[in-house]
């Protein structure tokens, strides 16, 4: 019978929350700016850890977002031995930083959403939002 929540999630889990205060407490680089830890994957054998961050710049600028993530990437072993003093593993994962834009896809799918509610005069009439 296979667990619900499984090691490697629970690992996970914790790496989100340690990462996410680790990059807003401890990472001094101006490159970062705004980042926010939106998942983590692990392997299975626990050594290798995709950590995937949101970056909040006010724009939806690729240079800043790529080279935000650049400077994730290079804080990454100084994040991997504060991880190490805060978790109780035998192995701490190696990590590697990867853009989430799933935050912007959801906003982008929103707004042509509203955009086809606006532009059909059926829609708005008939649906008041679940109001009936």
């Amino acid at each position: 019978m296979a667990q619900e929540y499984s090691r490697t999630q629970r690992v996970a889990d914790q790496i989100q929350r340690e990462l996410a205060a680790l990059i807003q407490r401890e990472v001094k680089d101006p490159r970062v700016g705004m980042a926010t830890v939106s998942a983590v994957e692990v392997s299975r054998d626990l050594s290798h850890a995709k950590v995937f961050v949101t970056i909040f710049n006010g724009g939806e600028d690729q240079d800043e977002i790529r080279e935000s993530v650049k400077a994730l990437n290079n804080a990454s072993g100084f994040l991997r031995s504060k991880l190490g003093q805060r978790m109780k593993l035998r192995i701490v994962p190696t990590l590697r930083f990867h853009f989430d834009d799933s935050l912007s896809r959801g906003n982008y799918l929103s707004n042509l959403i509203d955009e086809a509610r606006a532009s059909d005069p059926e829609l708005e009439s008939d649906v008041d939002y679940g109001t009936e």
